[in-house]
């Protein structure tokens, strides 16, 4: 028949199967999914594969019982194994019943070692889905329609064939299917659109709507695959550093961009960092990139955020202070200790010695310190001692150009009195100075995150 040998034709030419995967068939007992399934198990030149019938019992209409009854009958009589499922909680809505049939075909995948689920999703529910969109305003994304294909293991292989194609097929082969009669109740979106405004537009606006808007998804995909294409590119000579959830890049050159290739590098690194910018939400995180201030920040989704930092945009989670381990020196003698700051591992290292400094490594006069001597991260109100008066350390941070997440990230080591002593890497305060030939307890600070440049040793006060 022509459907089966076109539906044969597609499946190879995609690669969708091989011999020998097990696949789970998703199957209400309706016309689509009964097509689907015949199509699967009698079309000659496909793949020998394991197929499974699935079916979950949603306990939302009187009947549904009985559909789970009749899926089974078709699976036995075609030799398929059938796994069934049901409901435990009430389901309200569309939406509630599209989650669980989901999640029970995921479960059921798993367990059976399975490569996809199939469902029997065709053209014209392509059509449909692009015009609800339509309708709710969607972006070019949105215009794509139903995937071919999604994680973790979903797959559509009825999507090039239209109803028409499917009912005719299930008649010709004697595909008595089950009548939902939700599919009629005029409360649910998708049957307005697909028993009205569809034919309405068919027959009094535009005659070709069904192809016409699965042409338009055609055009939308060919679209986003272009953007894709080169966004990749685009990000990568903007981005300074990605790492632990934190994606830095450069301010000036991002502002070069036109505005919408600005909104699509916004969206693809808030999705990085697992978050999703809206239309609202791109609109003002592009206001900020534009109007921030440095060292002020703009919430996007959940916890990550987008910081300005002087000439860079950070993308990053929120710390947890709650998650930072600090570490004491209890007193004279040699000892090395590991402590964490804004999510970042650092190590120490003292001994009472002589020896050189940079920027990473300090002596302090053991006259006049006080143990336990501390490494913590810098607190707001933290002031060092200059030879010309105290400091606020955030005026000392800006002075030295250090970003706001860099802030959040670094060690500051502070004696019994609370004195902060040192900001490894940064600055040093002039208190406890040693002359060159008395012993002193010298630090060294390290972090596998941190290039040490000695090049930038920070002049003593």
């Amino acid at each position: 028949m022509g459907l089966a040998r076109d539906f044969t034709d597609h499946v190879v030419q995609r690669g969708f199967f091989t011999a020998g995967d097990r696949i789970l068939v998703g199957v209400s007992g309706g016309v689509d999914s009964l097509a689907l399934l015949h199509l699967l198990k009698f079309s000659p030149g496909l793949p020998d594969t394991v197929l499974v019938v699935g079916h979950l019992d949603h306990c939302m209409r009187a009947e549904s019982d009985a559909d789970a009854l009749w899926v089974r009958g078709w699976a036995e009589a075609w030799g398929l194994e059938c796994r069934l499922g049901q409901v435990e909680t009430h389901l309200s809505s569309e939406e509630d019943a599209r989650s669980a049939r989901y999640a029970f075909f995921e479960r059921e995948r798993k367990a059976l070692g399975a490569r996809w689920v199939l469902t029997a999703h065709h053209a014209d529910d392509q059509a449909e889905t692009i015009l609800f969109r339509i309708v709710r305003g969607t972006g070019l994304h949105g215009l794509e329609g139903i995937p071919e294909k999604r994680a973790p293991g979903i797959l559509r292989p009825l999507l090039p064939f239209t109803k028409d194609r499917l009912t005719e097929y299930a008649d010709a082969v004697g595909i008595r299917p089950r009548v939902d009669t939700s599919n009629e109740d005029p409360r649910f979106a998708r049957n307005v659109i697909r028993n009205e405004i569809l034919p309405l537009l068919e027959s009094a606006v535009a005659p070709g709507a069904r192809s016409s808007l699965l042409r338009l998804g055609r055009i939308a995909r060919r679209e986003e695959a272009a953007w894709k294409s080169i966004l990749e590119d685009l990000v990568r000579d903007l981005v300074i550093e990605e790492e632990d959830g934190r994606i830095e890049i450069k301010r000036v050159e991002f502002l070069g961009q036109h505005e919408a290739v600005r909104a699509r590098i916004l969206r693809e690194l808030a999705a990085r960092l697992g978050a999703t910018l809206g239309e609202a939400g791109t609109r003002s995180a592009l206001a900020f990139t534009s109007a921030g201030a440095s060292g002020h920040e703009h919430p996007i989704s959940g916890t990550v955020r987008l910081v300005r930092s002087f000439d860079r945009l950070v993308f990053c989670h929120t710390s947890d202070p709650g998650a930072d381990r600090t570490f004491d020196i209890e007193g004279l003698g040699d000892g090395r200790g590991a402590f964490l700051i804004g999510g970042r591992d650092w190590s120490v290292t003292w001994s009472l010695g002589q020896g050189p400094v940079s920027p990473w490594v300090e002596r302090f006069s053991v006259s006049g310190l006080e143990f336990p001597v501390t490494l913590r991260a810098w607190r707001s109100g933290d002031r060092m001692r200059r030879s010309y008066g105290s400091k606020k350390l955030k005026k000392i941070f800006g002075e030295k150009r250090v970003g706001v997440e860099e802030r959040s990230r670094a060690p500051v080591v502070v004696d019994g009195r609370e004195r902060v002593l040192w900001i490894p890497g940064v600055a040093r305060s002039s208190l406890l100075l040693p002359s060159v030939e008395d012993d002193a307890l010298m630090l060294s600070v390290s972090s596998p995150k941190v290039l040490r440049k000695d090049e930038a040793v920070e002049d003593l006060p």
